[in-house]
């Protein structure tokens, strides 16, 4: 039998070891996930541990962020660097594949280490954990020197591992590039650790200048607990405005409920649902990954099923580094008609509906019809 051992407040595991010990993975895996722990970075926080239930063999939380042997397998088509970040780096730290966005990647370290992470090959103990000095001012002045630069997104690894006198530093000097109007930042951090989010690090994200928008990435509801929610309303009350990310994950939300109630549960935290990302081909994340048939569904269930708040774009990062592209379903078709060609438009149920509509019949004028109304 499993045995729990609770994890010390701010206190991260960082080894299958320390899994094992802690009754969140079996020891007689511990060699096998020794292997795993070598190729790519573990870690659990507090946070994250008090919600898995070592029990459940299938929790879907424990299969976000504990090592499996399965990573081990890498298939044919799986890549160190799924959507072409190297393609995109005109200098160390920028990824520029939109004109008018770039991202910003700070640091190379996270609050923990998603199993499914398309960047699992750049970021973890062993990689670069910061930009230098140097490349930071290379960086900025890169933003600064391109004026089609309307949005710069702050990622990593996760930004949220600054100090808040270093992301007030950030925050200040990308606010001063006048074109600059946008910092996005992406996050696990609300609910990996959502004590982090101190009202020092919210002051440090308010800088003047520029609107701050952060996207919160979770992918069940249970990962938005009490404290995380706390942590999101924090950001919310301070005026960030808030958007969701998540990854469609077989044996996690690949269910309608369960992607229901989190999208339920991001709009009770005034977080709009923003992406649901498909699985991106990064190495060993094949027993992760869904079919685009199955997400397609998925998404054709959920507009039928949920208010248009908690609607999120169903997106595939096209590997090789051009761009995301919508992969939902079709709800808008074409038919030839005698010749002329008319839409047909698809309920959430699938059934097809003409667009325009046939005309109404009118009746003529002193028609039975008529006579009788008027009467």
């Amino acid at each position: 039998m499993i045995v729990r051992r609770p994890v010390p407040e701010g206190a991260t595991l960082r080894s299958p070891a320390e899994l094992v010990a802690h009754g969140l993975a079996p020891a007689s895996e511990l060699a096998v996930l020794n292997q795993v722990a070598s190729r790519y970075a573990v870690a659990v926080s507090a946070a994250v541990a008090e919600l898995i239930d070592p029990t459940d063999p299938n929790d879907p939380i424990a299969r976000q962020y504990i090592p499996s042997a399965r990573e081990l397998e890498i298939s044919a088509v799986e890549r160190s660097d799924p959507i072409g970040d190297h393609a995109h780096s005109p200098v160390a730290g920028i990824v520029h594949r939109h004109a008018d966005r770039a991202l910003f990647k700070l640091v190379g370290v996270c609050a923990v280490y998603c199993r499914f992470c398309f960047r699992r090959e750049m970021v973890g103990p062993g990689k670069d954990s910061a930009l230098s000095p140097q490349a930071y001012r290379a960086a900025i002045d890169y933003i600064a020197s391109h004026p089609e630069i309307w949005e710069v997104i702050l990622t990593g690894g996760d930004p949220l591992m600054l100090s808040p006198r270093r992301l007030a530093e950030v925050m200040a000097d990308l606010a001063a590039i006048d074109h600059v109007k946008i910092v996005r930042i992406h996050s696990r951090v609300p609910v990996a650790d959502p004590a982090r989010i101190s009202a020092e690090l919210v002051e440090a994200l308010q800088p003047k200048g520029a609107a701050v928008w952060m996207a919160v990435h979770a992918n069940h509801p249970r990962e938005l607990s009490a404290s995380a929610r706390q942590a999101c309303a924090r950001l919310a009350d301070a005026g960030i405005a808030l958007v969701s990310q998540s990854v469609l994950l077989r044996g996690v939300n690949d269910d309608l409920d369960t992607l229901a109630a989190l999208m339920r549960a991001f709009v009770e935290c005034r977080i709009k649902p923003y992406y649901l990302h498909h699985g991106d081909l990064a190495h060993g994340t094949a027993h992760l990954r869904t079919t685009l048939a199955e997400g397609r569904e998925l998404m054709r269930q959920l507009r039928g099923k949920l208010s248009g708040l908690c609607q999120p774009e169903y997106v595939l990062d096209i590997p090789g580094g051009y761009g995301k592209a919508p992969v939902g379903p079709d709800y808008l078709h074409m038919q030839d008609r005698a010749g002329s060609m008319r839409y047909q438009v698809a309920d959430h149920g699938g059934e097809l509906h003409a667009y325009p509509p046939e005309p109404e019949q009118q009746d003529e004028p002193g028609s039975a019809a008529v006579q009788s109304s008027a009467a």
